[in-house]
Order: structure tokens, then sequence, then C-alpha cells
């Protein structure tokens, strides 16, 4: 990755609360993640692993305290972060369904500030050659993941948030992407991941709910 996708070199949450519908899902979590490392969020369904995600990608504000990013030496302001040093790959691909896969993929690569090497690297990456001209209602449920999943090749930046990424991907595509999520660790990005199965690289364990408890 280049410097500039490489904007985000740690990750810190303090103490961070979240709520949902007035409930609170979760209290005083902590967790400090540095460039080249990756964390997997666990726990049960509805304990707010999601909800985490989202506070960090700015779309749900945490009900008590604060989310950091830094650079090598400084804090970043969140927005700047955000906007230019994270993805955030929810659990629905949120694709256009009455575009092409070429359609799509080339908008989204041209919003995050990718370019046509980075376009092509992810069409290979992912084996999405054959798909480009269909229209994303006509792809599968694995297929249209493998198309969302190409926008962090199509324009890296160094924090991916994931919420259960591998789930409908088959074997073959799930060896392509733990490999690819290796070479992303291995430049210095940094992975933070909501799942029920385990990420293919080695990640930090947080569990997520009442009682917070993260391994190392």
């Amino acid at each position: 990755m280049t410097d500039e996708a490489n904007l985000i070199r740690r990750l810190a949450i303090f103490t961070v609360s979240v709520e949902r519908g007035g409930r609170r899902l979760f209290s005083g979590l902590d967790l400090d993640l540095k460039a080249g490392e990756a964390a997997v969020l666990v726990g049960a369904n509805g304990a707010g692993k999601t909800s985490l995600l989202r506070a960090v990608a700015g779309l749900l504000r945490p009900a008590e305290g604060r989310i950091a990013f830094f650079g090598r030496d400084v804090e970043i302001e969140a927005e700047e972060a955000r906007s230019t040093g994270l993805h955030f790959m929810a659990h629905q691909d949120g694709l256009k369904t009455g575009c092409t896969a070429r359609e799509e993929l080339a908008f989204w690569t041209g919003w995050l500030g990718g370019n046509e090497t980075h376009l092509g690297r992810a069409i290979e990456t992912f084996s999405l050659e054959p798909l480009l001209d269909l229209e994303v209602r006509k792809l599968s449920a694995g297929q249209k993941r493998r198309l969302g999943l190409a926008r962090l090749a199509a324009a890296p930046r160094s924090l991916w948030l994931l919420d259960e990424p591998m789930a409908p991907l088959d074997r073959t595509m799930r060896a392509t992407f733990g490999s690819v999520m290796q070479a992303h660790l291995d430049g210095g990005g940094m992975i933070l991941a909501a799942v029920h199965d385990p990420l293919p690289v080695k990640a930090r364990e947080v569990l997520i709910g009442a009682r917070m408890e993260t391994q190392g």
C-alpha cells in the first residue's frame, strides 16, 4: 500500500458503550489496534458487533467513550480518517441491482479514490472477469460478495471494517480472500471484523457482551 493508503496506523477505542433502541448493548470496551494487526469481534447475535463497526465507521454515535484514529505520529481528525482511510463492508453489500458488475465496480473505484491499476488488480484477484457484463441482480450471493469485497483492492485503504465477510464465499474464494487479508496486514493494514467463524489470519479475539473481554 502507498503512504496515502496507510493514513490510519492505529485505531484506539476508549471505554466505549453502545446503545440501540434505548437498550445498552455493551459498556466499557477498550481496544488498541495497530498497523499489521487484526481483531475479531465475537459474541451472541444482537450483542453489538455490527453496532461497534458502525460506530467506528461514524454511522452510530457511542453512548459513552471515544474512538480515535492515529497516523504515524499524531491523531487524525475522525472525519478525515473515515472518509479517506477506512472501508466498511457491511453485511449488505450496498450494490445497485440494475447496474452491471462492471458499472458498480468502476463507480466505487472512482468514488473511493482508486485507479485503473487497482481496478484491474481487483478484477483479477476476485475472478470477476466473467461477471462484469451481468446485472448485479443476476449474481448469486457469493458472486455479489466477491464484487463487494473487490472494492477493498480497487481502492486501497488501511483500516478494513468487515461484517461477516466470509459467509457466502465458497472454499476457493475463502482461501483467496484469506490471502488478500494476509497481504493487507503484511503491508501495514488493519482489520476489525465481526464474525461467527474464525478468519483465516491471526487475529485477537474480542468478546462483545455485557462482560467485555479481550484475548491476546
